[in-house]
C-alpha cells in the first residue's frame, strides 16, 4: 500500500485534532502535495537548517514538527539568509512539512501529558479547559442479523465513548416496515411488496465533529440499500480538552528535591527555579512552552508549583509573592520528549510502509556552563 502525505495528515489529525488549536495558530500542511507518496518521515520539535539538511540527505518525504515552519507571513525568500534558504531547500527537494502546535499541546497524550508522565504526576487534568466536545445521539435501525457488525463499526469509528468506556450502545428490538419502490434492489423483500422485518433500534452517542466519519463507517457495514437513521443534538457535553495539566505527586516533597527530580527527568545539568527550597510540593501544574500566562490558572487550581518555560524575572517574582513556586525548564527541553510519542503514533497508524525517524539534535539553542 502506498502511503501519501494525505495519509500522514489524517494520522496527525487523529493524534492532534485540529479543532483543538488556538485561534490564529499556524498548523497543518504548510509545504507539499497531499497526493505525494511518503516512504520516509522525520519527526522533530522544529526545523532548523541542520535538521532540514539531514532530512534531505536521508531522503525524507515529509517533516512533522511541533513548531510551525511558516508562522509569520514571508516577505522574501533569499538564498543568503539561512532560515529562508532552508525553506527553499525543502521546496526544491519536494520535502513536505506539517505542523501540530497548540492542538498537540491540548490533545490527550500530547505535549503536556508527556511532561506529566515524566514527572510522575497522578490523575492529571487540563490546567485550563479550552474545548469540550459537543455530543449527538445517533440512532440507526438494523436488521437483527447485522446488529453486532454495525455496533462494532460504530464503536471502532469513535462512537459510544462514555468516560473510560468505549463501544457503549443500547439496542431495543422492534418491527420495521417498508415497501421497496420501482428500480430498488432491497436486501430483504421484493419490489412493490410491504415487508415487516425484525429489527433493532441501536443508539449511541458521538462527538459532533466526528459524526460524518462515524456515519460513513456505519453505512459501509449496514446491509440496507437505504439506511434509516436519526441524529439528535444533546445538551450533554463530551470530553474536555485543554492547555497544561495539573495533578498531584504520589508523595509530597520539598521544592528543592522536586526541582532536582525535574532536572533528572529532562536530563539537564542545571535548572533554575523560584521559590523557597523547603516549601512543600504536592500539587503540580505543568505547561509546555511559554506558560507564564497560566500562572493565575495554576494558582486557582491550588498548585504548589508550575513547571513551564520562558518565565521572566517579574513574572517569577510575582508568582512567588502570590504563593506559587516556578520551575523554568528550557523551552525545547520541556517539549522535545513529545516527538517520540508522535513518532510512535505515526508508526502505528502508517505501518511498515513508512520509516519514521526522530531528530531533535540541536533544536535547543541554550547551553550550560
Amino acid at each position: 500500500m502506498t502511503v501519501t502525505v494525505a495519509d500522514v495528515v489524517h494520522a496527525m489529525d487523529a493524534i492532534a485534532p485540529p479543532h483543538l488549536a488556538f485561534d490564529g495558530d499556524r498548523i497543518g500542511l504548510q509545504l507539499g502535495d497531499p497526493s505525494q507518496p511518503v516512504r520516509k518521515l522525520v519527526v522533530t520539535l522544529e526545523v532548523t537548517p541542520a535538521i532540514a539538511d539531514r532530512a534531505i540527505a536521508w531522503g525524507a518525504d515529509i517533516v512533522v514538527a511541533h513548531h510551525a515552519l511558516l508562522f509569520r507571513p514571508l516577505t522574501e525568500i533569499r538564498w543568503d539568509k539561512p532560515r529562508q534558504a532552508m525553506v527553499a531547500k525543502l521546496v526544491s527537494h519536494r520535502v513536505a512539512f506539517f505542523a501540530a502546535h497548540t492542538n498537540l499541546d491540548c490533545a490527550w497524550g500530547g505535549v503536556n501529558d508527556v511532561i506529566a508522565e515524566r514527572l510522575g504526576i497522578v490523575e492529571p487534568e487540563p490546567l485550563e479547559v479550552t474545548v469540550r466536545d459537543r455530543l449527538v445521539k445517533l440512532v440507526v435501525f438494523v436488521p437483527a442479523s447485522h446488529v453486532d457488525a454495525v455496533r462494532q463499526a460504530l464503536g471502532d469509528a469513535g462512537a459510544g465513548h462514555i468516560g473510560a468506556y468505549s463501544h457503549c450502545t443500547f439496542g431495543a428490538p422492534g418491527t420495521g416496515s417498508f415497501k421497496p419502490g420501482p428500480g430498488t434492489r432491497p436486501y430483504i423483500g421484493k419490489e412493490g411488496k410491504l415487508e415487516l422485518v425484525d429489527e433493532v433500534r441501536l443508539e449511541t452517542i458521538a462527538p459532533e465533529r466526528d459524526l460524518g466519519r462515524i456515519v460513513q463507517r456505519m453505512l459501509e457495514v449496514h446491509p440496507y440499500e437505504e439506511v434509516a437513521y436519526d441524529v439528535y443534538p444533546l445538551e450533554l457535553t463530551g470530553r474536555a480538552f485543554g492547555i497544561g495539566r495539573v495533578g498531584r505527586l504520589p508523595a509530597a516533597m520539598e521544592l528543592a528535591a522536586f526541582v532536582d527530580h525535574v532536572r533528572r527527568a529532562f536530563r539537564l545539568p542545571h535548572l533554575r527555579y523560584a521559590g523557597r527550597p523547603g516549601a512543600r510540593v504536592e500539587t503540580v501544574a505543568v505547561l509546555g512552552g511559554s506558560g507564564s500566562g497560566w500562572i493565575p490558572h495554576a494558582l486557582a487550581q491550588s498548585a504548589d508549583v508550575l513547571v513551564t518555560a520562558d518565565v521572566s524575572h517579574h513574572q517569577a517574582a510575582d508568582a512567588v509573592h502570590d504563593g506559587i513556586a516556578i520551575v523554568d525548564v528550557p523551552h525545547a527541553a520541556l517539549e522535545a520528549p513529545v516527538c517520540e510519542r508522535v513518532a510512535d503514533g505515526l508508526r502505528h497508524a502508517l505501518g511498515d510502509a513508512v520509516e519514521v525517524r526522530v531528530d531533535v539534535d540541536g533544536v535547543d539553542p541554550w547551553r550550560f556552563v
